[in-house]
């Protein structure tokens, strides 16, 4: 580690060295702009049009490689769109085919010059004349271009896209389904709004907060958790179809599937149920699917998954009274504990309804498979959803699980302001996750009355993960958290 420490230094003193003899010839080594005629891209699919008519291209981008043949020397470039070989003559540059013994890889350069395509077929730059764009002072890491260590791709982003092109394509490939779904959502009469970040009653889920002060306001305040409460209120307020994409944060724990900042799209629409938003996630998935991936099934993490309508339904107390050997709702404190113990979890700190919902992701959640709706919660796992028509212990709730991930998360949305005080005042009693303190703002819109509502919640990082095959929570989010290097 020493060595490479000292050889960094070493590079970057030369570079300083250049950097400085650049000044001296009164160049200015970090210029204002570039007038850029064409992306490499560009370049490529118009090639035959811009070498019959001879036509000059200015093009930049990061210096790759150099190859020297004495007054000859090959280069490559990459931009935004790809990599071009440009080639470079003393003869045509006369004095400033110095310039490049002042460059270094890492360096942006621009370059103005007519397309030719070399004996081997590759389409090439011929250069005409040539701008330093940007002088880099840290050399690109040992190995950059096959650079494969995950805590630097993760910590240090900016060089993961520099060295492993298909990152940049798998986050263009984000944007692009995130795109589908606004559109999806936009043409089937949703509105996209924003709720608060900060808020001074964090709900619409069980989880610990992340909290701060609020100067201006002399109180404490709190990231939220989820947008639930605030979009109802929406509801409440005339709107019968609305969405919202955004960040929530919970100050829980980090692995390959969860990260305290994560991005969600919750949506609510009047006048249906559970039922309802069933159908619209089922349609939702086939339309990313075939209109946006072209595909009919993916893989992910070496399992092939098929989006095929309508999914399976599994019943929630079935599946995990079949595992347990007995009626899950009707066991004592000290029974869930064994059970948690027998399937290693650790439930110290656990309500009694976590404990229940701990169990079924440990025996029955991680086994399934192909997109499957657990329907049906608990009661007591559902604050926010209406009980079920026809067994008052559950909810009329549903998760969408796929490969053992919950994806969605989706409600009859409970109306009766009565009816959720009650539950609230349940939640209070067994010291759910970091719940403080009822919102009586919230109760007191319900009183003014909310027509019967459907809700979804979707966890877009975990639906990228899949989408994309990408093992890690980590690998979709272009600056996931970490831990503090030591040292700084």
């Amino acid at each position: 580690m020493t060595f490479v420490f000292v050889n960094v230094l070493f590079a970057m003193e030369e570079r300083l060295k250049k950097l400085q003899k650049a000044r001296e010839k009164g160049i200015d080594p970090y210029p204002y702009a570039f007038d850029r005629t064409h992306t490499f891209s560009e370049i490529r699919n118009s090639f035959d049009t811009l070498s019959d008519s001879q036509e000059t291209v200015k093009c930049c981008g990061r210096i790759l490689t150099i190859r020297g043949h004495g007054k000859t020397l090959f280069a490559t470039l990459t931009d935004a769109s790809g990599k071009m070989q440009i080639y470079v003559r003393q003869d045509r540059l006369v004095e400033r085919f110095e310039l490049f013994k002042l460059f270094d890889l890492g360096d942006f350069v621009g370059v103005a010059g007519t397309v030719f395509k070399t004996k081997t077929g590759e389409i090439t730059v011929m250069v005409n004349d040539v701008v330093l764009l940007c002088k880099a002072l840290r050399p690109l890491p040992e190995k950059w271009h096959g650079l494969k260590d995950v805590e630097i791709r993760y910590r240090k982003r900016y060089l993961d896209l520099i060295a492993n092109p298909e990152v940049r394509v798998l986050f263009r490939k984000k944007t692009t389904v995130m795109d589908a779904i606004r559109m999806f959502f936009d043409g089937r009469g949703f509105i996209e709004v924003e709720t608060p970040i900060l808020q001074p009653i964090y709900g619409g889920g069980e989880a610990r907060p992340f909290e701060t002060y609020y100067n201006a306001l002399e109180q404490d305040m709190y990231l939220r958790i989820a947008d639930e409460l605030y979009l109802k209120r929406l509801i409440v307020g005339g709107y019968d179809k609305v969405y919202e994409v955004c960040k929530d944060f919970r100050n829980e724990g980090i692995d390959r599937f969860h990260n305290p900042e994560f991005s969600m799209l919750e949506a609510y629409q009047a006048y249906t149920d559970y039922k309802g938003i069933m159908e619209l996630v089922e349609v939702l998935l086939e339309f990313l699917m075939k209109d946006v991936l072209g595909k009919d099934n993916i893989t992910f993490v070496e399992q092939n998954i098929a989006f095929r309508r309508p999914f399976k339904r599994l019943t929630y107390l079935d599946a995990i009274n079949e595992k347990i050997g007995y009626d899950i709702l009707s066991a004592s404190e000290s029974k869930l504990n064994d059970e948690c113990r027998k399937a290693g979890i650790d439930h110290t700190a656990l309500s009694y309804a976590a404990k229940i919902d701990k169990l079924f992701a440990e025996l029955v959640q991680k086994k399934i498979v192909e997109p499957t709706y657990v329907v049906d919660h608990p009661r007591i796992l559902s604050p926010f959803a209406k009980v079920h028509k026809t067994d008052e212990r559950c909810a009329e709730r549903f998760e969408l699980v796929i490969c053992g991930v919950e994806l969605a998360n989706a409600f009859s949305e409970l109306n009766d302001p009565i009816e959720q005080r009650t539950r609230f005042e349940e939640q209070l009693k067994q010291k759910a996750v970091g719940l403080r303190e009822i919102d009586e703002d919230f109760l007191e819109a319900l009183e003014y009355g909310m027509p019967p509502t459907g809700g979804l919640g979707i966890g877009l990082d975990r639906l990228f993960m899949i989408l994309l095959n990408q093992p890690s929570i980590r690998d979709v989010i272009l600056f996931p958290q970490l831990r503090k290097e030591r040292g700084n």
